[in-house]
């Protein structure tokens, strides 16, 4: 029964992660959703700005705290390891919401594109954005890394082993390819708006500041081989005309 009540919380926890993730392209891109990032103001500039960051600092501390080894040695005491990473996917998802939730737009318009190319152009780097987002999960393991394979392990019994360091099809062009997806959902826009501007820049620089901490993680995992992963190529920009990374995607 333990098993199978595992299996079902990591099933749950991952279809509130999907469904958030499906809210959220139409938060950050005004779509359907019946509130989005550029709704009507509500109240003052400067409250507004303070509430944004504060909800924004909220996921970042979480998303990032709750993803450190250390804290996971120490959250595992209390969380059973097998639901441990469906439980980092719910804390996640339910910081989300709370920025859906109590996100306060601001209006004001830095650029708006009226030109029916210039809006088309725009609108396909939105989705190439969250495209290119989940192929990248996908890539590295999608339900690993949303924590659908250790409870399914779990159910069958069988031990969890993490997966092998490897870098395929676009890890070999950049080593972080789904940031370069949030980066284009972020700003890909024709109305970028003063809230919008907000919201891209404070997350651009927490992504930015993520990956120093990401990155030294995956040295102290892996060692001279992400060393020289890092060397070979280039953490978010393609390097034009050079030539391929040489790692071997199946070698652990």
């Amino acid at each position: 029964m333990k098993r199978i009540a595992a299996f079902i919380y990591g099933v749950v926890c991952y279809a509130i992660f999907f469904g958030t993730f499906l809210y959220a392209i139409g938060f950050v891109g005004d779509l359907i959703v019946p509130k989005s990032i550029d709704s009507a103001p509500q109240g003052p500039l400067g409250q507004a700005l303070l509430i944004n960051a504060l909800l924004l600092g909220l996921f970042a501390v979480q998303h990032s705290v709750m993803a450190r080894p250390a804290f996971k040695r120490w959250w595992t005491r209390f969380v059973p390891k097998p639901v441990e990473r469906s439980t980092y996917v719910l804390f996640s998802s339910l910081a989300l919401i709370a920025l859906f939730v109590h996100w306060q737009p601001i209006g004001g318009v830095i650029w708006d594109v009226q030109d029916p190319v210039g809006q088309a152009v725009l609108y396909g780097l939105f989705a190439f954005g969250w495209g290119l987002v989940l192929v990248a999960t996908f890539l590295i393991n999608h339900f690993d890394l949303f924590g659908l394979r250790q409870v399914w392990l779990y159910l069958r019994g069988k031990e969890y082993r993490p997966l092998n360091f490897g870098t395929p099809a676009l890890y070999k062009i950049v080593r972080h390819p789904l940031y370069v997806g949030w980066f284009f959902a972020f700003w890909a826009t024709p109305t970028m708006t003063v809230a919008h501007l907000f919201f891209a820049l404070l997350t651009t620089a927490y992504i930015l500041i993520a990956i120093r901490f990401e990155e030294r993680d995956l040295v102290a995992e892996h060692g001279a081989r992400y060393s020289e992963y890092r060397k070979q190529v280039p953490m978010l920009v393609p390097r034009l005309g050079g030539r391929p990374s040489g790692i071997d995607s199946e070698a652990a």
